[in-house]
């Protein structure tokens, strides 16, 4: 299996969509509105890399950053049937790659299992939210 990696903010809207489907972030139940504008927080991120197999999105990550001192992970999401083939941690490498200096933090409630044997310890900040309005 030949995977292309690429730095690219523009994914396309429905693959994108797609994926997070698959993976469970998204419930099929959009406004055409949202599906048009589904990679706006791509594009507005600092960085963001893409894994393809035959010009198929199978794997993303999404970065927000100052590219010095700190460096948001927000959303990695590899297609399940891409996932443990080291796809992701691929991403996650990229990532660090190219602000390596930068401290990484990453919010998961389900996957801080994969970022810990990646390299990801456990922080005890608070963390404090306000909610989105789109969820």
């Amino acid at each position: 299996m030949n995977v292309v990696y690429k730095c690219q903010k523009d994914l396309p809207c429905k693959d994108l969509y797609d994926l997070f489907c698959a993976v469970g972030w998204a419930n099929g139940n959009t406004t055409p509105v949202m599906l048009e504008n589904f990679n706006r927080n791509f594009i507005n991120s600092t960085l963001v890399l893409s894994a393809w197999v035959d010009d198929k999105l199978v794997g993303c990550a999404r970065v927000l950053s100052d590219k010095m001192f700190r460096s948001v992970i927000y959303d990695l999401a590899v297609l399940p049937a891409y996932q443990r083939m080291g796809i992701g941690k691929e991403l996650v490498r990229r990532c660090i790659e190219t602000y390596p200096n930068s401290e990484w933090l990453v919010q998961t409630e389900t996957a801080s299992a994969f970022y810990e044997k990646i390299g990801f310890s456990v922080n005890k900040d608070t963390f404090l939210t306000v909610p989105c309005k789109w969820f």
